[in-house]
């Protein structure tokens, strides 16, 4: 495949990104780890797509396929270490700034690297890479100043005559560093339990629908970003108000006109927002709503019921009752 082209975002301009997906994984029996999926998605492919911002995104492992478009490179030889295939990653690189990536990131998302990416900017060091929740580095979860790794790369090449088998603390240790704390992002997955780990985590309450979002947007190919509560909203309105059925299918309806209008998100929010209204005056009609003045400003028929207000501090409020609490 060619390398993946991005248009960059504010704080992110002209970066490039490099993904070691090489290694042996001894912890996990040799499996593939790259290859294993936590909530339904691979790990290299989780991993690529928090650093889709990039201008030409380079995995450094063997060519397979992948979610994202990217440019393949391998170190030599095949196995020589990690900085090895830093090297070789970057020398297909051009950009000043580099993310650099481990492919077992679970919980890595593009708002991480962008962070990384504008604490490197503001901070004027050579790299900035996050810290465990036990403060170690991890150097694999980073962003550097591209000249300043090629700069240390040939200085450990003179030095030794070659890069196999060194570790990444020979490289970064002669490097001017800045730290983030993020015990989350840099989770990685070296052992079975760690992989166990990660597939409870998602599935959790809090975290669930988010990462079946972000799955089913990267699986489809859609980048685009919308308020999910309102989505939320409408299709509780529609289950409430019309028919239990009624809610996935306005929703599709909705996605599916926002579509038709090639817009972004505020065409989603319109589509909702008339889909919204229709709902409520549907209900009225059928005495199921109170008094209530919709969307578009039309009050419901009198005698139609009682306020539909939420209820007052310390009285008893109603479940939640949208489709997705099941």
């Amino acid at each position: 495949m060619t390398a993946h082209k991005s248009t960059s975002s504010p704080g992110t301009v002209g970066h490039d990104a490099v993904v070691l997906a090489g290694g042996s994984a001894r912890r996990l029996g040799g499996a593939d780890k790259p290859g294993v999926r936590v909530g339904g998605r691979a790990l290299l492919d989780r991993v690529l797509a928090a650093c889709s911002g990039a201008v030409t995104t380079v995995v450094v492992a063997e060519p397979r396929p992948t979610a994202r478009p990217v440019e393949w490179a391998r170190e030599d030889p095949p196995g020589a270490g990690p900085v090895a295939a830093l090297d070789a990653g970057l020398r297909r690189t051009t950009a000043e700034f580099v993310v650099v990536l481990s492919a077992d990131l679970p919980f890595l998302d593009q708002g991480t690297v962008r962070r990384l990416l504008t604490a490197l900017q503001e901070a004027g060091t050579e790299g900035v890479l996050l810290t465990d929740a036990d403060g170690r580095d991890q150097p694999l979860v980073a962003a550097y100043r591209g000249p300043a790794l090629r700069r240390e790369l040939a200085a450990l090449r003179a030095e030794h005559g070659k890069l196999t088998g060194l570790p990444l603390r020979r490289l970064t240790g002669a490097l001017d560093l800045a730290r983030i704390t993020d015990p989350v992002a840099s989770f990685d997955c070296d052992t079975w339990d760690d992989i166990a780990a990660a597939r409870a985590r998602i599935r959790e309450h809090g975290h669930v629908l988010d990462e079946w979002i972000t799955a089913v947007k990267d699986e489809l190919g859609i980048d685009l970003d919308v308020d999910i509560s309102i989505l939320l909203d409408l299709a509780r309105d529609a289950a409430h108000g019309v028919a239990r059925p009624a809610a996935p299918l306005t929703t599709f309806l909705v996605g599916y006109a926002a579509a038709r209008a090639e817009g972004g998100p505020e065409a989603v929010a319109e589509a909702a927002r008339k889909a919204t209204a229709l709902a409520l005056r549907w209900a009225a009609e059928d005495g199921t709503t109170a008094d209530a003045t919709t969307a578009e400003g039309t009050a419901a028929p009198p005698g139609t019921g009682t306020s539909t207000a939420p209820p007052a501090a310390g009285s008893a409020a109603a479940p939640d009752a949208r489709p997705d609490a099941g």
